[in-house]
């Protein structure tokens, strides 16, 4: 790598993820074989495929993530607890928990904390609170990220990818709020290698990518060429 950038592996960074609504089971074997191959945190799926997940990947290192209330936030409390129950019957260990941001945008915190907390305490599970950042003013963040940590959540997640991505600024500001308490997840838009370094230098924990494979690939190419 450049001299500018410490030699960090960044594959025990990755959510190797594939939610594109078009996804094969096919693309989802390949997944968690690269997953395995590469030892990435995780593999992330749409619920649907969470239980094959979990046989593929059964006794191997990456964990089984899943979506939950998946893109928008906007699913009622019992629907999200709900799909978080069958994601962990059928063999979810991460459930990625989108935010209810109609409730946070209008001051509603308190239900915003018991929806998060009662998906944790219920299935016992490593949530990560999806924030949708790009989204909220900095005063959101701060205040969403609060109430995520407070109601049990594992990791704040930054984006679903679906209304932009992940920030530099952002995982800034993110640590600021939870320090080393909880994780931070970076997801959204990360396509090169430099990217995903600064993501990881900011703070992030975790980086949710479809473009895992390409990250490593292209760390190599640099590393080969310095």
């Amino acid at each position: 790598m450049a001299a500018d950038y410490p030699d960090i592996d960044i594959a025990p960074f990755i959510d190797h993820t594939l939610l594109i609504p078009t996804a094969t089971p096919e693309q989802v074997e390949q997944w968690c074989e690269q997953a395995d191959r590469f030892r990435f945190a995780a593999v992330c799926v749409n619920p649907t495929y969470v239980k094959r997940v979990a046989e593929l990947l059964h006794n191997r290192k990456p964990k089984v993530c899943t979506v939950i209330g998946f893109p928008t936030g906007a699913t009622t409390s019992a629907t999200k607890l709900y799909e978080a129950q069958e994601a962990v019957e059928n063999g979810a260990t991460e459930l990625d928990v989108v935010i209810n941001l109609g409730w946070l945008k209008i001051g509603n915190t308190e239900a915003v904390h018991r929806e998060i907390a009662e998906i944790c305490e219920e299935t016992g599970q490593s949530v990560k609170a999806i924030l949708e950042t790009t989204l909220l003013t900095d005063a959101e963040k701060r205040l969403a990220a609060e109430i995520c940590m407070d109601a049990g959540a594992a990791f704040v997640k930054t984006s679903t990818g679906w209304n932009g991505g992940a920030t530099v600024a952002d995982i800034r500001l993110l640590k600021e709020v939870v320090r080393d308490r909880i994780g931070i997840k970076a997801s959204g838009g990360i396509r090169n290698v430099h990217q995903a370094l600064d993501l990881i230098l900011a703070g992030a924990t975790r980086l949710g990518t479809s473009r895992g494979v390409n990250l490593l690939e292209e760390r190599d190419t640099l590393e080969k060429s310095d």
